[in-house]
């Protein structure tokens, strides 16, 4: 049968099941009659939406249209109907009825943004490409591929312009690796400002990255006795610049050209990023365009300015590049309500610049008792690892907090033993490098809250 056939065939189909229903729904003593909306489930929701009232069959249509996603009338019976055709030539899509998508951190500038991940509907550990969180301070470069060079001077015996065929030819690895903003909750300090948990603690993801170890380009120019540092450069407007411990660049950094089996996404900083494991996500610097070898930090901008931890007796903390051990709960979190006392699975991620993480426990009564989580595997280092624990909700008042500890020995602090070591500095704290426990408020009919529990 010719496609036009075949479509015209189900275009026909579908408008005779629609009529069908659509007469079935208006007899009241039919079985497809219409529900009334209080006859629906209630689940987990996010305080924000409205509930969805659910008939005996779903809708004709979604009702509302996801993002990254076709609409598609959904038949009385799919069993009955065939399904539409895929094209030819395609990029897959998500379900329509899959909602969750990154949202914005108010700025001045559209140029300069932070979009958050939906860490409330993740699934395992990796987030999809199109979800993984984004800091910019120029807006997102547009860069050909075929045009892009990497240089690499300084003190190095011969410098070197390679273009993306010949990264691509060096021997390749692909690591699960996460990555945070060292921004992450910097609304936090003072007082709990954010209603959930994508504006808390979205500004951390994990991809798979596949790419080439940076300590190949390195040998191949030759380092110089007395080289110890590096600088590396962006190639966006804002060209972003951070200095990087020699050591740790030949130990196990590499320039990722693939995000998650694809090349990858722009505001990832294709087509080259340089990926510095567990270090800020400042320091992995998008487009890279320039590597310059050299003997001592280069005290950029970005390392004098921005990027420090101010102490209460004025002075500044530089280069305070690995994160520190982090834990949340992401269900139930804030703004989500739940349906009555019982039993649920409380869930969340935990994570560690300096290793992997070897213990999550989980408080129910605000930190007085705690008793140890499930970690779900894979438990790799340097990656967000999920933990799961069985909760019986009696309807009571509860405040739910975890604490992970990473392999280093490292306990996750409350956010009172920090701010007596840090300060508060300025209307919003301390800004950088907040890794305090989180505490979820649950009221007795169910609403969750963003609180602060010292």
């Amino acid at each position: 049968m010719h496609r036009a056939s075949y479509e015209a065939l189900v275009a026909e189909r579908l408008e005779r099941e629609a009529l069908e229903l659509a007469a079935k729904r208006r007899d009241p003593l039919s079985p497809y009659a219409e529900a009334p909306a209080p006859f629906a489930r209630r689940r987990f929701m996010l305080g924000s939406l409205a509930a969805l009232g659910v008939g005996a069959l779903p809708a004709p249509r979604a009702s509302a249209q996801a993002l990254g996603a076709a609409v598609h009338d959904v038949p009385s019976d799919p069993t009955k109907t065939p399904g539409y055709p895929l094209a030819d030539e395609s990029y897959g899509t998500r379900s329509q009825f899959e909602t969750a998508v990154r949202r914005r951190f108010k700025t001045s500038t559209p140029l300069s943004s932070w979009t958050m991940t939906p860490l409330e509907d993740g699934m395992g550990v990796v987030t999809p490409s199109g979800l993984h969180f984004e800091r910019s301070h120029a807006g997102t470069a547009v860069i050909d591929p075929a045009q892009h060079r990497l240089y690499v001077h300084g003190m190095v015996d011969e410098p070197r312009k390679y273009t993306m065929n010949d990264l691509k030819r060096f021997p390749s690895l692909s690591r699960l690796m996460f990555l945070e903003c060292s921004g992450n909750g910097l609304t936090e300090w003072a007082k709990p400002t954010m209603a959930t948990v994508q504006f808390t603690h979205g500004l951390t993801s994990t991809s798979e990255w596949t790419g080439v170890p940076l300590s190949a380009i390195l040998n191949e120019a030759g380092l110089r006795p007395g080289a110890k540092w590096l600088l590396a450069e962006g190639g966006d407007a804002a060209m972003m610049t951070r200095s990087i411990p020699l050591a740790k660049a030949m130990q196990d950094c590499f320039l990722a050209y693939g995000q998650n089996g694809e090349a990858l996404r722009p505001e990832q900083g294709y087509p080259l990023r340089l990926m510095v494991p567990g270090y800020e996500g400042n320091i992995n610097i998008k487009w890279l365009r320039r590597i310059e070898v050299s003997d001592a930090p280069f005290m950029t901008r970005e390392e004098t300015s921005k990027y420090t931890d101010l102490f209460p007796d004025g002075k500044a903390v530089q280069f305070s590049l690995a994160m520190e051990a982090k834990s949340v709960i992401t269900s139930p979190s804030g703004a989500m309500t739940l349906d009555g006392p019982g039993f649920r699975e409380i869930t969340g991620l935990a994570w560690s610049g300096r290793g992997a993480i070897r213990r999550v426990d989980v408080s129910t009564d605000g930190g007085r008792t705690w008793r140890r989580a499930a970690l779900q595997a894979p438990v790799l280092p340097i990656c967000h690892t999920r933990f799961r624990f069985p909760w019986q909700w009696d309807g009571r008042e509860a405040v739910l907090q975890s604490r992970c500890v990473d392999d280093t020995g490292y306990v996750q602090p409350t956010l009172g033993q920090l701010i007596a070591v840090r300060g508060l500095n300025g209307p919003l704290g301390s800004v950088y490098h907040l890794n305090a426990i989180q505490s979820w408020h649950v009221t007795t009919d169910g609403k969750v809250t963003n609180v602060h529990d010292y």
